[in-house]
């Protein structure tokens, strides 16, 4: 099925490699940008969530929510499109896919982060504390992998 995938999208891939980019970004350019992603957004979000629970000041707690609630859907668009470049990169040279353990971590942190964002609908119910309790805890997992995953695409870069 990966062989799959590759062919259907070697044809974005061959007019990507038209452009003349140079392999040390084709080869490094994903994990960059999506370590930025990673870490500087991503953080961030995590941060601001993690404060508007934890914090006694009605205020701040305000102000974090309301950072959160703009920045993790860019976040997460951040991190699909991400998504599809990493995959766009391994096709452009000439990688498999889907015997990466990087690809199948990306793949659960982009699910899992559509899963995140489903719950938010929710926050409104009479289970409000309920879903903002597992939106928190999966959140942070899903932080927590996005490191794994980092570690793996290392591992994955040095290799090729």
């Amino acid at each position: 099925m990966g062989e799959q995938l590759s062919q259907v999208l070697e044809p974005i891939a061959a007019w990507f490699r038209t452009l003349g980019v140079p392999e040390p970004i084709v080869h490094w350019g994903h994990p960059v940008m999506m370590g930025i992603v990673i870490f500087v957004l991503g953080s961030f979000v995590a941060y601001m969530g993690w404060r508007s629970r934890l914090t006694k000041d009605g205020e701040v707690a305000a102000k974090s929510r309301a950072s959160h609630r703009q920045l993790a859907p860019l976040m997460y668009l951040f991190i699909a499109l991400g998504y599809t470049g990493g995959v766009l990169s391994l096709v452009m040279q000439h990688k498999p896919i889907f015997e990466s353990p990087h690809f199948w971590t990306g793949s659960s942190a982009v699910i899992l982060l559509g899963i995140n964002a489903v719950m938010t609908f929710g926050f409104g119910g009479d289970k409000k504390e309920s879903f903002r309790t597992a939106h928190a805890y999966l959140g942070s997992t899903i932080m927590i992998l996005l490191v794994v995953h980092v570690v793996l695409g290392l591992k994955l870069g040095f290799s090729i």
